[in-house]
């Protein structure tokens, strides 16, 4: 498998990305979500793509992983009072918002001079594919929203324990507290129909900490999605073949809020696993890669 790595410049700050497959196939963009480096997109899920004959680009998102950082940037604001507005569907201040971050996706494009390209997120990389839908519509072929939501007003809120979890500090700071905390909330939020052994989970959360830990973008990220209010104007403005994938096992981003995104999209098509939670689960790669060719197919 051919694998092209670089960083692509957008504004202030570089856009660290990988690059695989022919780049002469059509494009699959994977945007992965709150403070998740690229590598959540596992290299055998984008392996499958490739084999579908699609050149397949992930990259870190800004504030995570090997990009750029924005230290000193911050809303200043009360987090209750923000997730209060959010709630409603309203925008908090914010260093950054999800509109800056989809103009990233943009940027690397750009510097990869590819005019269009399919486009998929998950978590907070769905709102941010959502973003680019409409906000990029042009060079948008189709689109793929897993596991995410449109922050529309009076949406069903995260299960206490899933969101105190991803909100959580580790018990201590060093190697061992940060795996060990990653390791209880990847569990939490996983997927029940699929369990994986703890040493697959822990291996995962070594390589992560191994390559990037900096939780202070997860904060900064986290910000952005508070301060972009609600996503159904975008949504609305969304001309893409669109597939929004859930699972009925997510109590973190619950698929109220996938239903909620295909309702308001016209013509996007749901599809809901038993069993998933929030995570691509390996045994549904196949089903979900399966769905995501089909919206591939539907685009000019």
């Amino acid at each position: 498998m051919q694998v092209r790595t670089g960083t692509a410049p957008s504004g202030e700050i570089g856009i660290h990305y990988e690059d695989m497959g022919d780049p002469g196939d059509p494009a699959v963009v994977l945007i992965m979500g709150l403070g998740a480096q690229m590598i959540f997109w596992r290299t055998g899920f984008c392996e499958k793509l490739i084999n579908q004959g699609l050149r397949v680009i992930r990259f870190d998102n800004r504030d995570v992983g090997l990009s750029g950082k924005l230290p000193g940037h911050h809303s200043g604001a009360p987090l209750l009072p923000r997730m209060a507005r959010s709630f409603v569907g309203l925008a908090s201040p914010a260093a950054y918002t999800l509109e800056d971050m989809a103009d990233d996706a943009a940027a690397l494009l750009d510097h990869l001079d590819i005019d269009r390209a399919h486009v998929v997120g998950a978590s907070m990389g769905g709102m941010i594919a959502q973003v680019f839908g409409a906000r990029h519509h042009a060079r948008t072929r189709s689109l793929g929203v897993i596991f995410s939501s449109n922050n529309q007003a009076a949406l069903p809120p995260p299960g206490p324990q899933q969101l105190l979890a991803v909100l959580g500090k580790p018990a201590g700071s060093d190697r061992d507290a940060i795996v060990d905390n990653a390791v209880r909330v990847t569990k939490i939020i996983g997927s029940p129909g699929f369990p994986r052994p703890d040493d697959v989970i822990r291996a995962e959360a070594v390589e992560g900490y191994d390559r990037s830990y900096y939780p202070a973008g997860v904060g900064r990220q986290f910000a952005a999605i508070l301060g972009s209010g609600s996503l159904r104007r975008y949504n609305r403005q969304t001309t893409a073949p669109t597939v929004v994938i859930h699972g009925k096992a997510d109590k973190l981003m619950r698929p109220s809020g996938g239903r909620a995104i295909a309702r308001a999209i016209p013509g996007a098509r749901l599809v809901l696993f038993d069993g998933m939670g929030h995570e691509l689960p390996e045994p549904l790669w196949d089903d979900i890669v399966g769905e995501l060719e089909t919206t591939f197919a539907q685009a000019m």
